[in-house]
């Protein structure tokens, strides 16, 4: 039987990671035909690429000729970044300045995944047009690797995203659902930063969001450039974690909130809160309650079974 594949064809970088997942099911869902790549973790779903490989990079994107890119892979913990500066940098800034010139090659739309924290955090909410300043080596490795990707393919977009969190594989994927074990084991208390503001932004949101970019330049050559993607509602840490106790009946006074500035790690901007507006003029977005997104993601982590029970049943 003829199995009917669809026209439009779109690469996935990073396919394997917690947003990459999620933008690769948006797009397969959706009547594209979708191809996703990774390295570590790629088999058996997924091509396995290293993006440090030029000739890798090009036969792919040669031989599948998509129409649309969206570049997931990065390196995006922030401690990991500044103890592996220069691995960090190859990923980050030349394998995406690579990817954008390989798109330019056979006319791909590329959507390059960057972050909120090219930006220092004081004066929010932030527009694509205000100077970014990045306090740590992530946030300027990825402010390089948006130069990097519009230097090489004027015709590409960037779309800056804040925290991420979503369905997670393991609970360290996404720096909003590692809290979890602090919330469930409440037999000892638990020091949460209460200083930074973020805007926690559920990863099937961003695919939409991908999506509906991709679908929206497939109409229309003059959508491009910088743009801004993040969930509406500004929380601590401390402040998500006792709305995922909240979430799934579990105590909250064993969670400590700290209001002191962190000393220990990469320097994080206080509040880089995007101003998405642009996005919202062209009719794209989407946005998931933070209680619903979480206990749709944190559910199958519950380590008291009963609960579950009483919920799903």
């Amino acid at each position: 039987e003829d199995v009917d594949i669809p026209s439009r064809r779109v690469l996935i970088t990073g396919a394997t990671g917690l947003l990459g997942r999620a933008v690769f099911k948006e797009f397969n869902e959706n009547n594209w035909n979708a191809v996703g790549c990774g390295y570590r973790r790629a088999q058996p779903r997924f091509e396995q690429i290293n993006l440090l490989d030029s000739i890798a990079v090009h036969d792919i994107i040669h031989d599948f000729q998509p129409h649309v890119i969206v570049h997931c892979a990065a390196e995006r913990r922030p401690d990991v970044v500044e103890s592996q500066p220069d691995a960090a940098s190859q990923l980050n800034v030349a394998a995406s300045g690579n990817l954008a010139k390989e798109a330019a090659g056979v006319g791909a739309f590329l959507i390059y995944i960057s972050t909120d924290y090219v930006f220092d955090g004081t004066s929010p909410p932030y527009k694509e047009t205000d100077v970014p300043n990045p306090l740590n080596l992530y946030g300027k490795t990825k402010l390089e690797g948006e130069k990097a990707v519009l230097e090489n393919n004027e015709a590409a977009a960037v779309l800056r995203i804040p925290v991420l969190y979503g369905e997670v594989e393991r609970l360290e994927e996404s720096a909003v659902t590692v809290m979890f074990d602090k919330v469930q084991f409440s037999n000892k208390s638990a020091n949460m930063d209460h200083w930074q503001q973020r805007f926690p932004t559920n990863v099937k949101d961003v695919a939409t969001v991908c999506r509906q970019l991709a679908e929206k330049r497939m109409l229309d050559p003059s959508v491009k450039g910088t743009f801004h993607w993040s969930g509406n509602e500004q929380m601590t840490k401390y402040e998500m974690a006792c709305a995922i106790a909240d979430a799934f009946n579990l105590p909250s006074s064993h969670l400590r909130p700290i209001t002191d500035c962190p000393v220990v790690g990469a320097l994080r901007p206080r509040n880089a809160q995007l101003d998405c507006s642009k996005l919202e003029m062209l009719g794209i977005g989407q946005r998931t309650p933070f209680r619903a997104g979480i206990k749709e993601s944190l559910w199958p982590f519950l380590v008291d079974k009963r609960w579950r029970q009483t919920v799903f049943h």
